[in-house]
């Protein structure tokens, strides 16, 4: 089997280095940089191919015998890469997390006859999944409450966080404005709205704030109240809302010195050296989701509770392990023959379908990724 992974970043690189893993797989990974790429090392049945991904036609080149595709461009790419991946007939589990809607692109690949499972990572991803699995087994479904976050384990002052995916991405998190559902209706807020503290075994007290992560959730799952919240250590939001507040993530244009640029490249430009993970710097994912509702006369929560930490031995950071071995999850579950539902596929469906549940839950405790569930 021929898999091509796109982007070779914190999460592209363990995706293809664990798919390489399985001698039955023939992995090729691209990107733009070629000190990306150079990271990776080759081996017998993993290639590295330095390319550029926004150009459709070298995209759809490099893809052309590829038996199925995985999608980690930054999510400004997203959507444009996997039109073009639709177009060329392939089948793809996308990680973008692209701001478009996914549902834009389901009668295309229906017609092409490909099966795309969108948002693949761990949020949205398997909260998603799992908010889903709970779903289904309830009559009525009441609340979903949401907690997710990646975070240094080492907290370092001034902003105690380390972009643990597309730092690009982050910035989208604190700006683009959060949708949630109260009371049957969908109600928008601005990102970082609603602080709250929240207790975590093993981790201490967080913050959490408003985010825009349930995307498809919002239309897929029928409940009464849905939210989803990223966790950041305390201080880290009134930092961030001064920054957005002031127009440091402004994208529109001003003169400095004769020059045009946006004010979010200047920060972009001294913010993301501050939050790179350092050489062997570890981190860890915590993510709780619990599900509200009732079960005939019964009422019933269920709860996922997941806490990862940095492979020291293996040199994988948290988030690549519970994003990225999800998306490695799925593309075997694809080749399986687990799941063939043509079109574009939301997490959600995902979630409706038990053995596909057991299947990747399976798949990630194998890499030592363990989702502590419980009923009550």
């Amino acid at each position: 089997m021929k898999i091509t992974v796109l982007g070779c970043g914190l999460v592209g690189a363990p995706m293809a280095r664990d798919l390489a893993e399985e001698p039955a797989f023939s992995v090729t990974v691209a990107d733009i940089r070629r000190d990306a790429l150079d990271a990776v090392k080759p081996s017998g049945n993993l290639e590295t191919v330095q390319t550029d991904l926004s150009d459709p036609s070298k995209v759809k080149a490099l893809v052309a015998k590829s038996d199925i595709v995985l999608s980690a461009v930054p999510g400004h790419m997203g959507f444009a890469v996997l039109r073009t991946l639709i177009e060329a007939g392939k089948n793809v589990v996308d990680i973008a997390f692209f701001p478009e809607d996914p549902f834009l692109l389901d009668k295309l690949a229906q017609e092409k006859g490909v099966t795309v499972i969108v948002d693949c990572g761990v949020m949205p991803g398997m909260g998603n999944m799992l908010a889903a699995h709970a779903a289904s087994q309830l009559d009525h479904v009441e609340d979903i409450l949401i907690y997710v976050g990646g975070l240094p384990q080492v907290r370092e002052w001034p902003y105690e966080y380390r972009a643990v995916f597309s730092p690009i991405d982050v910035i989208e998190e604190y700006t683009r404005p959060a949708r949630y559902l109260e009371f049957g209706r969908i109600v928008t807020r601005p990102a970082l709205s609603d602080p709250e503290y929240v207790h975590f075994p093993g981790v201490g007290t967080l913050e959490a704030f408003n985010s825009d992560g349930l995307r498809t959730m919002l239309t897929t799952i029928k409940a009464d109240s849905m939210k989803e919240k990223t966790l950041r250590y305390p201080g880290h939001i009134e930092k961030i809302a001064v920054l957005r507040e002031t127009g440091f993530f402004s994208k529109e244009e001003i003169e400095i010195g004769g020059a045009r640029i946006t004010p979010l490249e200047f920060t972009a430009r001294i913010l993301f050296p501050k939050w790179k993970l350092g050489e062997g710097e570890g981190d860890l994912t915590v993510m709780k989701v619990t599900v509200k509702g009732q079960k005939g006369s019964r009422e019933i929560t269920h709860q996922f509770d997941l806490l990862d930490r940095y492979d020291p031995e293996k040199r994988v950071i948290s988030m690549a392990r519970t994003t990225g071995y999800t998306a490695t999850a799925a593309v075997r579950m694809l080749l399986a023959g687990l799941y063939d539902t043509r079109g574009v596929s939301a997490p959600e469906f995902i979630g409706r379908n038990p053995r596909c549940v057991d299947f990747l839950l399976n798949e990630l405790a194998q890499r030592g990724i363990h989702y502590v569930s419980r009923i009550s």
